[in-house]
């Protein structure tokens, strides 16, 4: 699934039925099908990618998320290699490489905001952006000699991906918003 129709691949609204609905969604919203018209999502996980998609109806909440001067944080998990090394890349990745995650890159041509990087494990980095370029945080890792081998969006302003499984989705309760 992707969050946007790809070649060959049915985009992530598709999965927003009852069969889906995560059983421990403790907002108390009934499904109806009404709640699908006009679905789309608040940003783009591409299809190598796993974790949490916000799906609305609200235009302003969609450019809130995604907006050119989007304010709200989105965090990923980001399982990396570096070069001929197997293990605590952490050790080995030199420290004005991870310094430029976090700020001085630039991507077509354009200057990033600056980015929260850090060392999650010896294998994995903690990203929070407040930007989303097309396949930016790989894009990213490939310009300091990383090779992201897996990314998972864990949370996007104050909303989580707790323990929701792939491939199912619960609503918003009331305390939760953007």
């Amino acid at each position: 699934m992707s969050g946007q129709a790809e070649d060959g691949y049915e985009p992530a609204v598709t999965l927003v039925n009852p069969a889906n609905h995560w059983e421990e969604d403790r907002s108390g919203i009934r499904f109806s099908p009404g709640h699908l018209r006009t679905l789309a999502p608040a940003g783009r996980l591409d299809i190598d990618s796993t974790g949490l998609l916000v799906l609305t109806q609200d235009g302003r909440i969609a450019k809130q998320l995604i907006g050119g001067h989007s304010e709200v944080d989105k965090e990923y998990l980001v399982r990396v290699r570096f070069g001929e090394h197997t293990v605590d890349f952490d050790r080995h990745l030199p420290a004005e490489k991870l310094a430029l995650l976090r700020h001085g890159l630039e991507l077509d041509g354009v200057p990033l905001k600056t980015a929260q990087v850090s060392w999650q494990n010896g294998e994995q980095l903690r990203s929070v952006l407040r930007e989303g370029k097309k396949r930016q945080i790989r894009r990213m890792c490939e310009l300091v000699g990383l090779e992201v081998v897996g990314l998972k969006r864990i949370r996007m302003g104050r909303i989580t991906l707790g323990a929701l499984p792939p491939g199912q989705w619960r609503y918003l309760g009331p305390n939760e918003s953007f």
